[in-house]
């Protein structure tokens, strides 16, 4: 997408002009920012199926192949390298599940199908693992709630909280396997473990306490043949070990273990995790959240397809992620938007993990119960400069 080198004036400016100035409240919105993300909407949320399509494909077939010649290949080094091209195209490959959520079910015909034949069974991630509770995530009533499966308030406990987190993505291959191979075909045989698997066991979700409601009768059909086929998968990893010995699945498990701890780090950076539970209005939730724009190119490595966004994304949740960096120059140039927009833009990873880590030793040192305890909103990250 060609960008100007100097930008029009925002069509949504005059719409913003006279609305009362944001008081920065946690239960108030910015009316401003809001109305200029709709005007975008309106513009550009028409998702692009030349540019999904080969997206997807491509990262898929890029990362398969890597994984095939990291198996096949000799040297350990190869190996090594074949085995770190493959994770990042398939990691980026899997980050369609994200699209796949908020794509209307008329947008794009097969690519849901599609996405789950080629990425979603085969990596033991067929897209009903996300759908309803990422929904549940977007809700203004629900996000960092108990009832949010993909919110804990990290930046508000314990520091080892942190590196476990990030490290028990490790075992998630293996879990995945465990779930599909063995509790699958088990559950069919003894329902109550069937339910438990279902509620426990099938959403990609970070909060503990999260137990998943049984599927609406407009999913259920297909969500037992998304699973029906990840059991099948399963099953046959298990036994390719008798048939073609322990090499290939070992190096494409330590492969997925390399895929999810890379998301895992992305989901540690994704928000500031400074809610303790209350509602917040959707102005809020856009401050706890986080953008990592340009100019620099590494967050486009760890948070690719448009997640780098991630801010602005839960201001448009709808919004194709191939029109959010058009979006994102908009609003940074908005006369009425711009100031808080800029407030969720970060530097990088590395600071914002440095963020997050010295607001738990800050918890540990105050306690949450005592009144200085709640980490400073801006914390000790200079915020990144708009970029028009």
């Amino acid at each position: 997408m060609t960008v100007p080198d100097t930008p029009n004036p925002p069509r949504g400016a005059a719409l913003t002009s006279g609305l009362q100035a944001y008081s920065g409240a946690r239960d108030e919105d910015d009316k401003a920012l809001l109305r200029a993300a709709a005007e975008l909407m309106r513009e550009l949320g028409q998702a692009k199926a030349h540019i999904y399509w080969p997206d997807m494909l491509g990262s898929a077939v890029v990362g398969y192949a890597a994984l095939a010649g990291a198996v096949l290949a000799g040297p350990l080094w190869l190996t090594i390298v074949l085995g770190i091209v493959s994770t990042f195209a398939l990691y980026r490959a899997l980050l369609f599940i994200h699209e796949l959520t908020h794509l209307h079910r008329d947008a794009l015909p097969g690519f849901r199908t599609t996405w789950n034949l080629l990425v979603g069974i085969p990596m033991l991630t067929p897209s009903f693992m996300y759908e309803d509770g990422h929904t549940i995530h977007h809700s203004r009533k629900r996000y960092g709630t108990p009832d949010d499966p993909e919110y804990l308030p990290l930046a508000l406990m314990k520091p080892w909280s942190l590196p476990l987190f990030v490290l028990i993505a490790l075992l998630a291959p293996v879990g995945l396997v465990l779930r599909y191979g063995v509790l699958a075909p088990l559950g069919l045989l003894i329902p109550p473990l069937r339910r438990l698997n279902w509620a426990r066991f099938s959403t990609l979700a970070i909060n503990p306490d999260y137990r998943r409601r049984p599927p609406d009768p407009q999913n259920k059909r297909r969500f037992i043949l998304l699973e029906t086929g990840a059991a099948l998968w399963g099953i046959a990893l298990i036994a390719s070990i008798a048939i073609i010995g322990w090499r290939p699945l070992a190096v494409a498990l330590a492969i997925f273990s390399a895929v999810a701890v890379l998301n895992q780090l992305r989901t540690l950076v994704a928000h500031l995790w400074e809610n303790e539970g209350e509602p917040m209005s959707v102005t809020a939730q856009y401050l706890d959240t986080v953008n990592v724009p340009p100019p620099g190119f590494v967050a486009a490595l760890w948070a690719p397809v448009g997640l780098r966004y991630h801010a602005l994304h839960h201001l448009l949740p709808s919004l194709p992620y191939h029109a959010l960096a058009e979006a994102h120059r908009r609003l940074s140039v908005h006369e009425g938007a711009r100031e808080t927009y800029g407030r969720a833009h970060y530097r990088g990873m590395t600071p914002l993990v440095g963020r997050i880590a010295g607001s738990t030793m800050r918890m540990r040192r105050s306690g949450p119960a005592q009144e200085g305890g709640r980490p400073d909103r801006d914390g000790p990250l200079e915020r990144q400069p708009e970029q028009a």
